[in-house]
């Protein structure tokens, strides 16, 4: 199978979707593997690394494109490359097509087929391709935040582990999955008075052993949310519901709970956002304001680490890569349960029932 490679165009994308060593992999598989020139550069791999893992370097992303039987990518693609699509060519990125309509009809027209890392899952219906992203991003989620509280970047000036005598920042952790709980974990590892609002009860239970104290862990209902709310220097968003939009949990009439310049980081806004104001933003401009309460809304945070996050993402994708690429796309969804459930879009057709139902309400709303 010609596997491809290419540079991503999403502002501020540093990662590419597969290290030089997942590439020799590949080609010891006796795939060829086509990967646009640069496409590494960000992630600290160069060309040379690329052609002595056996890959053929391209120049332009069209070619990559057109040869390929199979695409990886990281990021979903943008409106400059919906052209591309076609019949043909399998998929294979971060999708999150619920919040993103116009992708979900480019993928309809074209007839490609697109499987989303997002709603992969394993034997014990865990998420293994999105855990090492939500991994980082929420530890970047306490670290972005505990830079802007400061105040001359529109914070409302606490230090996140306070000093002798003073108190430390308090930071709201809504949801206690991966996200939620790697953020909890740098906020008090830095020091802060940390709160997580979780519903299901097992993970309750879990958190609550977990963090043994350091943390306090509370059931999530609209009276802890809304005592968290008053209380918080910090709020981190960490809501997922897989392939479905985020509820937006924090409404704009709530932000009035919230004391002037504190921050809200919203991890979720790749799927719509768990707060009703916010909205995509850039590593090249982060933030906003809205009545008083900075939001920081970056829908690619791992990209802000590259180096880690490439290697990250290949350890968990390259299995899947490899298995459809030797048995082919039909093989490889027929033999793994888990794997078909990242398949969104094929032939035309919406495969995935999430997605689908947003799209509904979508066009329901348009109408």
């Amino acid at each position: 199978m010609r596997v491809g490679v290419v540079k991503e165009v999403t502002p501020a994308e540093r990662r590419v979707a597969l290290t030089p060593a997942g590439a020799d992999a590949l080609t010891r598989d006796g795939h060829q593997v086509l990967v646009q020139t640069g496409s590494g550069a960000g992630s600290d791999f160069d060309d040379a690394a690329y052609r002595q893992a056996g890959a053929r370097v391209v120049r332009d992303a069209e070619e990559v494109w057109g040869l390929s039987t199979l695409l990886v990518k990281v990021k979903e693609p943008l409106e400059s490359e919906y052209g591309l699509l076609r019949p043909a060519l399998a998929l294979l990125s971060y999708l999150h097509l619920a919040a993103n309509p116009s992708l979900v009809d480019a993928l309809i027209c074209s007839g490609a087929s697109a499987i989303g890392y997002e709603t992969v899952e394993d034997d014990e219906h865990r998420l293994p391709l999105l855990t090492p992203m939500s991994e980082i991003a929420g530890r970047l989620a306490t670290q972005a935040g505990a830079y802007l509280l400061q105040a001359p970047l529109g914070g409302p000036g606490v230090l996140i582990g306070g000093a002798p005598g003073v108190a430390p920042a308090r930071v709201l952790v809504i949801g206690g999955g991966v996200v939620g709980t790697h953020a909890a974990r740098v906020a008090c590892g830095m020091g802060a008075q940390v709160t997580i609002l979780e519903q299901s009860l097992p993970r309750l239970r879990a958190l609550e052993e977990y963090f043994a104290g350091r943390a306090l862990v509370l059931k999530s209902d609209a009276f802890s949310l809304e005592a968290g709310l008053r209380n918080a220097d910090l709020v981190i968003c960490a809501v997922l519901i897989p392939g479905s939009r985020a509820p937006h949990l924090i409404t704009r009439e709530m932000l009035g709970l919230l004391r002037k310049q504190a921050v809200v980081v919203d991890v979720a806004v790749d799927q719509g956002g768990c707060v009703e104001t916010s909205h995509p933003t850039t590593h090249d401009e982060p933030t906003f304001e809205v009545d008083g309460v900075l939001h920081y809304c970056v829908a690619n945070m791992p990209g802000a680490v590259p180096a880690t996050s490439t290697g990250a993402l290949t350890n968990a994708t390259l299995g899947y890569v490899r298995r459809l690429a030797s048995l082919g796309v039909d093989a490889a969804l027929a033999e793994d349960e888990g794997l078909a459930k990242g398949l969104n879009v094929r032939a035309g057709k919406i495969t995935y029932l999430p997605v689908a139902e947003a799209h509904a309400a979508t066009a329901m709303g348009a109408a």
